[in-house]
C-alpha cells in the first residue's frame, strides 16, 4: 500500500539571478511499512522535502499526497488537522515542553483533538517499549539527551500516525545513543508496521534504513 507520493514537487525561493531550487520535480513513492533515509550534503533539499511532507510549509509547484490524500487545497486549518492526525513529528533538539512531566508531554498531541480519548493502554506500550516508563514523572530537564528523544519518539507515536518524519533525530545525540534510536526505530517500524522517512547527514545511521534515497541539488540522485 503506498503512503506516500511527490508528484513533479518544486520548491523555489527568490527570483532572478537570486533564484534557489530547494527541491526540483521530485517524484517519490513511499509504500506502508517501508523505513526510509533520505541523505545528501547540506543545501541538497533534504529539509524542504521533510517539511513540505509533513505540510509545514507549501510547494511551489506539483503535489504531495498521503494515503490517497492530496494536500492540495487544504485550508490551513485543515492542514493543521491533517498534521496531527496523520504526520507525526520528531526532531534533533526533541522539543519537548519543560513545564511538563515525560508522560504529559507523550500525550500532548491527543488532547488537541476534540472527543479524542488517549488511549493510555497504548501510551504504557510505547513507553514500554521504549523503555522510559521511570522517565513518566520527570520535567524533561531531568532527563539526558537519549531519554529526551525517546519521550519525543512516543509522543509522534501517541496518535498512530500514518506516517512518522523525523528530522536528524541522533544529531545531538552521542554514537551510542544514536545507535540504540536507530533500533529502537526499527523496531517500531516491525512492530507497528510503521512508516518512516528519516533525514540524517549520518550514512551509518541510513544502513538501518530499508531504502536509502540520496539527494544533490533538489533532485535525487541514487536510491539504494
Amino acid at each position: 500500500m503506498k503512503i506516500l507520493e511527490t508528484k513533479k514537487l518544486k520548491k523555489y525561493y527568490g527570483s532572478g539571478n537570486t533564484l534557489v531550487r530547494a527541491l526540483d520535480g521530485m517524484d517519490l513513492s513511499i509504500e506502508k511499512g517501508e523505513m526510509v533515509a533520505i541523505v545528501g550534503a547540506s543545501g541538497s533539499g533534504k529539509s524542504t522535502l521533510l517539511n513540505l511532507i509533513g505540510a509545514l510549509d507549501s510547494p511551489s509547484e506539483g503535489e504531495i499526497e498521503i494515503e490517497g490524500r492530496p494536500l492540495s487545497g487544504l485550508s490551513r486549518k485543515e492542514l493543521a488537522v491533517f498534521r496531527r492526525r496523520f504526520i507525526g513529528f520528531i526532531f534533533q533538539s526533541y522539543n519537548l515542553l519543560p513545564v511538563l512531566n515525560g508522560y504529559d508531554n507523550i500525550t500532548l498531541p491527543g488532547t488537541f483533538e476534540k472527543g479524542n480519548r488517549i488511549d493510555h493502554a497504548f501510551v504504557e506500550e510505547v513507553m514500554e517499549m521504549l523503555h522510559i516508563n521511570d522517565q513518566a514523572r520527570k520535567l524533561p530537564g531531568q532527563m539526558s539527551g537519549g531519554q529526551q528523544q525517546r519521550i519525543a519518539i512516543a509522543r509522534a507515536l501517541v496518535n498512530r500516525p500514518a506516517l512518522l518524519l523525523a528530522d536528524e533525530p541522533t544529531g545531538n545525540l552521542d554514537r551510542q545513543n544514536s545507535l540504540e534510536v536507530m533500533l529502537l526505530l526499527k523496531e517500531i517500524r516491525e512492530k507497528y508496521n510503521q512508516t518512516i522517512l528519516i533525514v540524517t547527514h549520518n550514512e551509518e545511521l541510513a544502513q538501518f534504513c530499508n531504502r536509502i534515497i540520496t539527494l544533490e541539488d533538489g533532485k535525487i540522485k541514487e536510491i539504494l
